[in-house]
């Protein structure tokens, strides 16, 4: 799938954290992805969220391939553990994206626990024999 968005000048941007499970859940579709990109879809807010290696991109589809919000600047490595918030910049874009940050951090989460839920790893699991040795 390939999609051309545009975005307008940002009319606010703010830093910010993510939840640590959100921000892995969604690197681990991301790179499920054969080319590196997740498509999200938030049904309860008719938003797509698109994955990439630098950003998260949040579209409305009432403005269809206009950018509403954009997350990026992840900073993982700022964290000293994997539970811990990530931290990042948003960028608003329409008049009606802070209105929808207030709901769209939990419910990015719940679409992407949906989409991973559907997912299957391809490939067949394998078992290791592990032979254990004891001493006499």
């Amino acid at each position: 799938m390939e999609i051309t968005v545009y975005r307008a000048t940002p009319l606010f941007q703010e830093s910010r954290t993510l939840p640590a499970a959100t921000y892995n859940l969604a690197r681990v579709l991301q790179a499920r992805s054969p080319k590196g990109v997740a498509f999200v879809p938030i049904r309860s807010m008719q938003v797509l969220a698109i994955v990439d290696a630098t950003e998260f991109v949040f579209l409305d589809s009432q403005y269809k391939s206009w950018a509403m919000l954009a997350w990026q600047g992840f900073h993982p490595n700022a964290r000293t553990a994997l539970d811990e918030p990530v931290p990042f910049d948003c960028l608003h874009y329409e008049n009606t994206a802070q209105d929808a940050m207030r709901r769209l951090v939990h419910e990015f989460h719940r679409a992407l626990e949906h989409l991973a839920a559907k997912q299957h790893v391809d490939g067949p699991a394998k078992v290791l024999s592990i032979t254990a040795r004891r001493s006499a």
